[in-house]
């Protein structure tokens, strides 16, 4: 019983115990490490901590990996959304400025124009209206077509 606990113990404080390096430079002056020091030659003392296993430069967990590969799902689901509503927003935008140039070039085509007054009556533009009307539907067109 009593070797079973000793070599338990053992076990137990093996992994704590850190490991000595020594570090010195040859003969032909290259830099070498060892577990033991050699005799006559100047060797400085590196001090290693030993792996824990877990620790950052292992493996990541599992769980770990779930949640990153959960990440990066849910930003590539952001981005497709996102392009979507781009998408979306640019058809839009392309519609208004195809109807602003209508309109620009009925106004700008000429011929007989007219409107309806308050009794419902057809009333033609006149020339001043016309110009009014083609001024602001090149503003329109402006604005509408930035792109």
């Amino acid at each position: 019983m009593k070797r079973l606990i000793v070599l338990a113990l053992a076990c137990a404080i093996a992994p704590l115990a850190s490991a000595e390096l020594y570090k010195y430079v040859d003969k032909d002056g290259k830099t070498v490490y060892s577990d033991t020091p050699p005799p006559g030659v100047d060797a400085k003392t590196v001090h290693v901590a030993p792996s824990s296993g877990g620790g950052g430069t292992g493996p990541k967990p599992a769980v770990t990996l779930d949640k990153e590969l959960e990440k990066g799902r849910a930003l590539a689901k952001d981005r497709e959304k996102k392009a979507e509503v781009e998408e979306k927003n640019a058809k839009i935008a392309e519609q208004k400025c195809e109807q602003a140039r209508q309109n620009l070039r009925t106004y700008t085509d000429g011929g007989r124009l007219f409107k309806y007054d308050a009794k419902g009556e057809r009333e033609f533009l006149t020339d001043e209206e016309i110009e009014a009307a083609r001024v602001a539907a090149q503003k329109d067109v402006d604005e509408s077509c930035k792109s």
